[in-house]
């Protein structure tokens, strides 16, 4: 199949589009509740769970964005949003369209997603890796112990 051979070559770019922007509204979202713009209201410093959540969004949206991280990143913050679904969204009724939880569904399943998948292309994570230098290995002295 020579389309599917097309999207298959297209696989890393689109991750990593995928990932910056995904990255980025989850980022959104932690400056929105922590600096009170884009419609938000501050959350006061230190309360729980809101105000820990808005910073682990800022920091692992930022991370993911960035592509440093990623899969660490990702998956903090999926979990995070996996915790404000069950305890925030979940005990007012079942389904994430009766109990507003359908971006912390989406925003749970999304970071999972990348948590496996990785940062795909345009990650500063590839910069760091080709920028090393690679170890050379030492062969072990004659009479030194292995």
């Amino acid at each position: 199949m020579m389309t599917t051979h097309h999207l298959d070559r297209a696989r890393p770019c689109t991750l990593g589009l995928f990932r910056i922007v995904i990255g980025s509204l989850f980022t959104c979202h932690g400056i929105a509740s922590l600096f009170g713009v884009l419609g938000r209201d501050t959350l006061p410093a230190g309360t729980w769970p809101g105000w820990y959540a808005a910073v682990i969004q800022l920091v692992t949206g930022l991370l993911v964005t960035l592509g440093l991280g990623t899969r660490t990143a990702a998956f903090l913050g999926s979990g995070s949003m996996a915790f404000a679904y069950f305890d925030g969204h979940q005990p007012a009724a079942l389904l994430p369209m009766q109990n507003g939880g359908e971006p912390a569904a989406l925003f749970c399943w999304t970071l999972l997603l990348l948590t496996f998948t990785g940062p795909g292309a345009l990650a500063a994570d590839r910069l760091f890796a080709t920028a090393r230098p690679v170890a050379r290995q030492q062969e072990p002295h004659l009479g030194a112990p292995v």
